[in-house]
């Protein structure tokens, strides 16, 4: 498919942004903002995973202090909100905008301005963020262009993680601390724990495994889980690569259509939630939160406001321990494996902008150390102290981040962290601090007592030793292939199959055990008919592209 590349003289843009509101040749840096006597600029900002942001909270006052930027942010108020189409449809675009999945049509129709000149001119703590990765933000070959600033972290040690299953730490203990080898045993500890214990003790019936599947969620407790248990293969999205860097519609793996025949067997044992496929995720939600559900495939960010009720109501031992599950006990579970810069889904800033050096040097604050510090731990004083050079928060502070599910919207602590750059957990400051609130010594010293329990159980020090270490991975070429802007071809093909394996999975899971072979097939050869051998192709040919880049 033919890219086009968006051409832009930044000479003028750039003289005007500094009639409007900035200081023309000086770098961004903590001290210097885009402030034109004091005055503040407001930029329009969409964020496709977004929520309100009346930006009234104290960081974001910060912000605004700092760069004299506010933003207006909107965002999408649907799963099917077409503004991305509008704003093309009418050539209107917001200032900055990180469209996430759909940013190839903004390309397409050259409504984001290269930023390669505002960076380097303005932009040495973008710079220095990125690093040695910092080229892999260029859109291709044909366009080196730098069109968005990647929305993930860079690099890191991840002293955290949800695993890519979980497990009451009540059932855990019940097993003497024993971590399942393979999903067999996981279903064993689940059936054995509800056949001693089948009522909660508000005296609801025990669900032993629950999944989130009449939405877009299916792809986080369905189909993402099926790939790294099942495959054991880092997240690609829905695709399983290879080792010659070729690409194929992960469902297709026998080891998956495996995992989903477990899966079928769980659901007509009745030990899979009856509701899992027609629930919503508010329902799901609110089971977690009840403290029925004994085992999870999710993520932390999916099912944490859950959690966080469970934990406030003093239910910690129904909170979920992370564990490595695989499907087969000689694999493992890729968990903690860096795959590198994700690139393709990022902030970018339109060609509509009113001051694009107004929102670069915005966008560089936030890469500085001073900004990093501020969206992930607050304001000194207020949020974290400084005790013998180190940032530390107190214990009421670290109880209502976990408690309370509107911490982060009221304080602005972690709010305003993404969709923007931002460090891996671990990479330390200049002060030997680091930038997330996710070191290591933080994460051991926040445990709570069911935490703690296990640790001494597994003689480790953080939960993350009971996973192979992120150095027994090697780190692939090419960036997730999830967060990849694809051609519009790849895109409508991929549309289908995700729409139909949803459909049809679902059909695999709950209906009768003798029908499951006929209905994978009937799937597989969906598949086929609709192109998934063309899309397959095309995602392949893009993949050895970006790495012959970067051999």
């Amino acid at each position: 498919m033919k890219r086009k590349i968006v051409s832009m003289s930044l000479t003028f843009l750039m003289a005007a942004s500094c009639l409007i509101g900035c200081k023309g040749g000086e770098k961004s840096s903590a001290i210097n903002s885009s402030k034109s006597n004091g005055d503040v600029i407001e930029l329009s900002f969409y964020n496709a995973d977004g929520q309100e942001d009346p930006w009234t909270d104290p960081v974001a006052q910060v912000l605004t202090e700092k760069t004299g930027v506010k933003l207006a942010t909107d965002y999408p108020v649907s799963s099917d909100d077409q503004k991305i189409a509008l704003m093309i449809a009418e050539n209107n675009y917001p200032d900055m905008i990180y469209a996430k999945g759909d940013v190839q049509s903004l390309i397409d129709a050259g409504a984001l301005i290269d930023m390669t000149e505002l960076i380097d001119k303005y932009g040495e703590n973008i710079k220095k963020m990125y690093g040695d990765e910092f080229e892999k933000l260029k859109y291709s070959k044909d366009d080196p262009a730098i069109y968005q600033l990647s929305s993930y972290s860079i690099g890191g040690t991840n002293y955290k993680t949800s695993g890519p299953a979980q497990v009451q730490w009540q059932v855990l203990k019940e097993n003497d601390y024993k971590l399942p080898k393979d999903i067999y045993e996981y279903e064993q500890m689940i059936k054995d724990f509800i056949a001693k214990h089948p009522k909660t003790d508000d005296g609801l019936d025990y669900i032993g495994f629950s999944i989130s599947a009449s939405d877009w969620h299916w792809m986080i407790t369905l189909g993402n889980p099926a790939g790294a248990i099942a495959d054991c293969a880092p997240d690609n999205g829905q695709w399983i690569i290879d080792k010659d860097n070729n690409v194929s519609y992960k469902f297709k793996s026998e080891k998956e259509k495996e995992y989903f025949r477990w899966l079928n067997k769980l659901y007509n044992e009745g030990l899979l939630d009856p509701e899992c496929a027609t629930q919503t995720h508010e329902d799901y939600i609110a089971k977690i939160a009840s403290g029925r559900v004994l085992g999870l495939f999710d993520k932390d960010w999916d099912y944490g406001d859950g959690e966080k009720v469970l934990i406030a109501d003093g239910k910690v031992d129904h909170s979920y321990a992370p564990i490595p599950l695989v499907m087969d006990e000689n694999t493992k579970c890729p968990e903690l494996q860096y795959q590198g810069l994700v690139t393709g889904q990022g902030v970018g800033i339109s060609t509509s902008c009113k001051d694009p050096v107004a929102a670069i040097k915005f966008l560089d604050y936030i890469c500085s150390e001073e900004g990093q510090i501020l969206v992930n731990w607050g304001i000194e004083g207020k949020n974290y102290t400084v005790e013998n050079g180190k940032r530390v928060r107190s214990s009421k502070e670290i109880q209502e981040s976990k408690t309370n599910k509107d911490y982060s919207k009221t304080t602005g602590v972690g709010f305003h962290a993404y969709p923007f750059p931002c460090h891996g957990n671990g990479i330390e400051d200049s002060t030997g601090n680091t930038f997330g609130t996710d070191s290591k010594e933080n994460v051991i010293a926040e445990y709570n007592e069911e935490q703690k329990a296990a640790c001494k159980a597994w003689n480790v020090k953080l939960l993350t030793e009971i996973f192979p270490s992120q150095d027994q991975f090697e780190i692939p070429k090419y960036s997730p292939v999830w967060a990849y802007t694809m051609p519009q071809e790849v895109s409508e093909i991929q549309t289908k199959l995700d729409e139909y394996a949803q459909a049809q999975l679902i059909v695999c899971v709950i209906g009768k055990e003798k029908d499951f072979d006929a209905n994978y097939d009937k799937m597989l050869k969906e598949f086929k008919n609709m192109g998934e051998e063309k899309a397959e192709k095309l995602v392949s040919d893009i993949i050895k592209e970006r790495v012959a880049i970067v051999e």
